[in-house]
């Protein structure tokens, strides 16, 4: 069936050579000299696409364009202008418009145009209706990996006690979304859940932040106040990036999991707490241990249980699902009918090493989200190569070497020897791959 183009342009000579042009290429044109007089042909002609001028007498494009949305839905408007300003652009595709074109247009670039909406339309029309339900709540896991069953399991058994956990894995993972579902499910669910991101924090402010301060501890101090130990009461402690903190605050640390004791900056008199302390990290810490700058009685009383998050990249086939979930959320979010993503744009997606995990998936998804049109994400519309937050992955083969490099080392638990030995290379090979003299200072690479 020929694709119909209906044209509205107040320009009678405009609209001519439009629809030359168009039917010269094997479209089906009508076209309209008013915004009212494209309305009424709608129904009768059925048009695919609708490319209006933005300025007319009478209705104007965006009017025309909001009554199409209301009442012709499947049917996508491109708007032309002369006026190549901010304002109409902006009116233009919050509107609803699949493209803004400013005249004179370029016969290529109005063609390429129309074949991309065509195209998007074809990906909708294949696309399986939106899963009925609500969204996964913010923070589910998501996944039917063997590992992230066995982590599903462990969560229960620490449901039932208050036992300190070590969760490790990559960036973007899911260790906070995992410590917030070991609270959830415990019988202290009801108190509160803090998480503090320890690398974002001076020793003095992470001191200050997690066990108070006494009226007078420092320049500034005008008041006592409450660390968040105190305030979690029965609730969880989260410790994210716990790898980052410097000995002498693990020393203060180690009181608190080990005694449940603690002081409050320049306070003389202990006070006890009673939160469960969850520590999680994406650093290699036996290799900071063995480097002196991590505690080890801090790290075995942290370790009590251990859960290890394997990366994207390691459960592909979860990919899927994760969109699935991901996808329902940003519909929530925007208000977008975005239903799926094509067959080729996932097995991108599967393909893909994800360096930055399960967040990086979803802010992939957003970007997609804001170049699509219609209602299916195609492959044209991934944009796939930089880290969330804009800093970019290095795709170099030295950089895929260095990556490695550092999932082995984590493997042989910080041990670059060991590493050496699986790589089949020296150990000055492996120091130099990470670009570091010894073990401690990898530790703080792949952040």
């Amino acid at each position: 069936m020929t694709d119909r183009i209906l044209i509205v342009d107040d320009d009678a000579d405009a609209l001519e050579v439009y629809r030359t042009r168009l039917e010269h290429t094997g479209y089906e044109v009508e076209a309209a000299e008013s915004a009212e007089d494209a309305l009424a042909r709608v129904a009768r002609f059925s048009p695919a696409v609708i490319l209006t001028d933005f300025r007319m007498p009478g209705m104007s494009g965006i009017e025309l364009l909001e009554r199409i949305r209301s009442d012709a839905q499947g049917v996508d408007v491109i708007v032309m202008t002369g006026h190549q300003d901010m304002e109409s652009a902006v009116a233009a595709m919050k509107a609803g418009a699949f493209d803004y074109i400013v005249k004179p247009v370029e016969v290529g670039v109005l063609i390429d145009v129309i074949t991309r909406c065509l195209h998007e339309q074809r990906l909708a029309e294949a696309a399986p209706p939106v899963p009925e339900g609500e969204p996964p709540p913010r923070g589910s896991l998501i996944g039917r990996d063997p590992r992230m069953v066995e982590i599903y399991k462990t969560i229960g058994m620490l449901a039932r006690n208050r036992a300190t956990v070590l969760i490790r894995g990559e960036t973007g993972t899911g260790k906070e979304v995992i410590a917030r579902a070991i609270h959830e499910h415990s019988a202290h669910a009801e108190e509160p859940f803090i998480a503090v991101n320890c690398s974002a924090l001076t020793d003095t402010l992470l001191e200050s932040e997690l066990f108070g301060h006494v009226k007078g501890a420092f320049t500034g101090a005008a008041f006592s106040r409450k660390g968040y130990f105190e305030l979690a009461g029965g609730g969880t402690i989260f410790l994210d990036e716990i790898g980052d903190t410097s000995p002498e605050f693990q020393t203060k640390l180690l009181r608190v999991v080990q005694d449940r004791e603690f002081y409050p900056v320049g306070g003389e008199a202990a006070r006890r707490t009673e939160a469960r302390v969850i520590a999680a990290t994406h650093q290699p810490i036996e290799g900071l241990v063995a480097a002196g700058r991590f505690r080890e009685d801090l790290y075995f009383r942290l370790r009590v249980v251990e859960i290890r998050v394997p990366p994207l990249r390691e459960r592909t086939d979860d990919i899927p699902r994760l969109v699935e979930m991901l996808l329902a959320r940003i519909r929530e979010a925007t208000g977008r009918d975005i239903r799926s993503v094509s067959d080729e744009a996932m097995e991108r997606l599967r393909a893909y090493p994800w360096p930055g995990n399960v967040r990086e998936l979803e802010n992939a998804l957003m970007r997609a989200v804001v170049r699509v049109r219609g209602s299916v994400i195609g492959a044209e519309h991934l944009s796939l190569g930089a880290v969330a937050g804009g800093t970019g992955e290095d795709l170099t083969l030295a950089g895929a070497v260095r990556r490695h490099v550092r999932r082995v080392l984590e493997r042989m638990g910080g041990d670059e020897a060991a590493a050496a030995r699986a790589l089949g290379v020296g150990l000055e090979e492996v120091r130099e791959h990470l670009g570091t003299d010894g073990a401690g200072d990898e530790a703080s690479g792949g952040r």
